[in-house]
């Protein structure tokens, strides 16, 4: 019986790994984002890694974000504004 642990080198699977964060954040180019998509489909242990990074992602997405009061968000704008205006000049 044939171990799923056989159908790719180390070093491939290294290179998955280190170039993991790239491909989720989209950074990769085409080809090099093909290459490590294929290898993903191939390798359970690469995909499940993927999955757990990109799931672990959406998490923390998800729960960490704060609350800026609409008094702070009008005096940024209002801020900013003034920045536009004061460049005009």
């Amino acid at each position: 019986m044939s171990d799923k642990y056989e159908t790719h080198e180390a070093s491939d699977c290294d290179d998955a790994l280190r170039e993991l964060y790239g491909f989720l954040d989209g950074e990769l180019t085409d080809d090099r984002r093909h290459l490590i998509s294929s290898h993903l489909d191939d390798c359970s242990p690469c995909l499940e890694a993927f999955d757990f990074e990109n799931e672990l992602r959406h998490l923390v997405a998800s729960k960490c974000h704060d609350d800026v009061p609409d008094g702070l968000r009008e005096r940024i704008a209002d801020a900013i504004a003034g920045c536009d205006d004061a460049e005009v000049e």
